[in-house]
């Protein structure tokens, strides 16, 4: 029997608390002698991360290698990434991490223990510190480990650093040697199997690393990189993930042809193939450091990961390029780590969430090591995740997942068409992915439809969509949104007198130029995102600190352009109610560019609400302050679209 009840009153047995107790952070991880370790999240904890360990064909409970209150966590280029490694000393597996407070590189047992220190204290006048590390990989020299170093004493220069593990340079910096010379930024540090050469890439300003990146190969010389050779990518060429398949050839991921695809170098002979051309990407935007898409199984074999609106897995034929796909049941994988035919990967299964696996590549059984959802709601209350395409009014594709409204035994009253929420990613240079998500089935089985964007500039479709984006944010990332949200309505799906659209950081931009240009929507909820150009360039972190150059371009002489686009300047065209949601601590999106929104919808008398999170960065991370967000998000929806919800209405101002 099917019980009709208004859209967004359905009784959900999700709740904000599921969605967040219910959803642990799951990292990379690795084989470590009969064991696996990863990296988990606490989010009871503030969000701290720590690396866990069991054993690799056993169901015993998790042991915690870093306890509190250290926090493994990176902050090179604000987002981290790759902030642990094992590293044998002495024949001993030891782990080696970045703590979040201090960024000094600490080292622990496979017991756990009182973490020593690596690095020196570098705290600056300002109290950040000023020597921070990741990527940490064994160093030519069994004594010491490599890692990326970024360092903030004087003028900002990143490189990779060789560390003493004798912890003789805790106190003393001289004890700490720049293997390379310094780039705007570096990543991706990888020594051959010989320990004679190093590969590593890096960019300079203005670039990101989807837009342009160099692949460097040196000679290892007395512990420093000497003959320094660039032998891949440019300023237009985004290479990514070198990795050694013997002493004398590289393999490496580059967007020449249009898409991420793989190619093979030959050192001697400067020899380059690509070996698997397709118009799919295998591999993605380098957000965070360490981030992997193939891994090399052997000297004739990778296992990569492929494809547009996700990624499968495959076997990749080196020398004849075969590919031969690896059928699993996941929307998104990534390699961590290989081992006598096993692989550790992290992956996206739409029964069971994000997790850690344990692949058998020879069975293609899976064993689940570490899930994201400590319980699988009903799966009554689960929404289907459809892929489409929808087109822009010049007929440019635009792809979409649509989570329509999903709670077994219930529907909406006859007649009524749904409320739909258009979820903006980040990034903007960023992929949504068919996912089971919690805090869409959060909306979706309370009667609330979801649509997750993926507007030109995403990754996942090839250079040229990507760079549909260019100078053009605020613009393509809008009509996109406003293309898929009139392409629901008009097929029949979405009730188009209540659709709302949300987002976090560049998200949150796309939200607020989609109410100041556009009357598309009756809802908008920004979290943390950019409302003023200016403020953002001048008041946000080095990494994305010439972004907008490609997004909207160079600034000051495109200073009218940045007016004209800010949508802090056309707040006066807000006609529909906005909920702002904000962390006090937030250095890529600082705080005043949510303030200054909320002080001029005040001003024009627009109805909204401001929420500041204590403690909270760029994302929100705290159990309560992820409770909140959820339940505020859902009661400002109830309020605005006219719905019974199960939490209070949120009163605006």
């Amino acid at each position: 029997m099917t019980t009709s009840l208004p859209f967004g009153s359905w009784p959900s047995p999700i709740t904000a608390e599921h969605v967040a107790a219910g959803t642990t952070p799951v990292g990379g991880g690795t084989f470590v002698g009969g064991e696996l370790w990863w990296l988990e999240g606490r989010p009871a904890e503030g969000g701290r991360m720590t690396v866990v360990a069991r054993g690799a064909v056993s169901d015993q409970a998790p042991r915690e290698l870093v306890a509190a209150p250290f926090n493994v966590r990176s902050r090179v280029n604000e987002y981290g990434g790759a902030a642990w490694a094992v590293i044998k000393v002495n024949g001993t597996d030891e782990l080696v991490f970045a703590n979040f407070t201090d960024q000094r590189l600490y080292s622990t047992g496979a017991h756990g223990g009182t973490p020593v220190p690596m690095t020196p204290p570098s705290t600056g006048s300002d109290g950040d510190p000023q020597l921070r590390f990741a990527e940490i990989i064994p160093g030519a020299d069994p004594g010491e480990i490599f890692a990326v170093c970024e360092d903030h004493r004087g003028e900002l220069r990143r490189y990779i650093v060789a560390i003493p593990l004798d912890g003789s340079a805790a106190q003393d910096s001289a004890a700490l040697r720049e293997v390379t010379a310094s780039s705007r930024f570096v990543a991706a540090p990888r020594l051959s199997p010989g320990a004679t050469k190093l590969s590593w890439i890096s960019w300079e300003h203005p670039h990101m690393p989807w837009d342009g990146t160099e692949l460097h190969s040196a000679d290892l010389i007395d512990g420093v990189a000497v003959n320094d050779t660039v032998i891949a990518g440019s300023t237009t060429e985004s290479v990514l993930q070198p990795e050694w398949l013997t002493d004398g050839e590289l393999v490496f991921a580059s967007d020449r042809s249009g898409w991420w695809n793989l190619y093979a170098h030959r050192l001697e002979t400067g020899e380059q193939r690509a070996l698997c051309p397709r118009e799919e990407e295998f591999a993605g935007p380098l957000w965070m450091l360490g981030q992997r898409w193939f891994t090399v199984e052997n000297e004739r074999s990778l296992l990569v990961t492929h494809g547009t609106h996700g990624s499968s897995l495959a076997r990749l034929d080196v020398s004849t390029g075969d590919l031969a796909p690896l059928e699993m049941p996941f929307t998104r994988i990534s390699p961590s780590a290989l081992a006598d035919g096993k692989l550790l990967a992290t992956a996206t299964s739409l029964v069971q969430g994000d997790g850690l696996r344990l692949i058998d590549l020879e069975t293609l059984s899976v064993q689940d090591v570490s899930l994201c959802l400590s319980a699988l709601p009903d799966p009554g209350a689960l929404p289907h995740a459809a892929a489409m395409e929808f087109s822009t009014a010049d007929g440019a594709p635009v792809y979409a997942h649509v989570y329509a409204p999903a709670l077994v035994g219930y529907s909406g009253l006859e007649g009524e068409k749904p409320p739909f929420v258009a979820f903006v990613h980040g990034g903007p240079t960023s992929q949504a992915f068919a996912q089971l998500s919690l805090s869409i089935a959060y909306y979706t089985s309370r009667g609330i439809g979801v649509v997750d964007v993926n507007y030109g500039g995403s990754t996942g479709f090839g250079r040229a969509y990507r760079e549909r984006l260019r100078g053009q944010w605020g613009i393509v990332d809008v009509q996109d949104t406003v293309a898929v949200m009139e392409g629901l309505v008009a097929a029949g799906i979405a009730d188009g007198n209540r659709l709302g659209i949300e987002g976090g950081s560049a998200g949150g931009w796309t939200v607020l130029n989609a109410l100041t240009t556009t009357d598309a929507f009756s809802a908008g909820i920004s979290r943390y995102g950019v409302s003023d150009l200016v403020g953002l360039v001048t008041d946000t972190h080095d990494f994305e600190s010439r972004y907008m150059e490609s997004l909207v371009g160079p600034y000051p002489e495109a200073a009218e352009l940045y007016a004209q686009r800010a949508p802090i300047n056309h707040v006066d065209n807000i006609s529909c109610p906005v909920l702002l949601l904000q962390g006090d601590e937030d250095k890529v999106v600082p705080p005043a560019q949510s303030q200054v929104v909320a002080d001029a919808l005040a001003a024009n008398g627009i109805p909204h609400a401001y929420v500041l999170y204590a403690g909270e960065q760029h994302g929100f991370r705290r159990m309560e302050n992820i409770i909140n967000a959820l339940e505020t998000s859902l009661g400002f929806y109830a309020t605005v679209f006219g719905f019974d919800a199960d939490v209070p209405s949120l009163e605006l101002h």
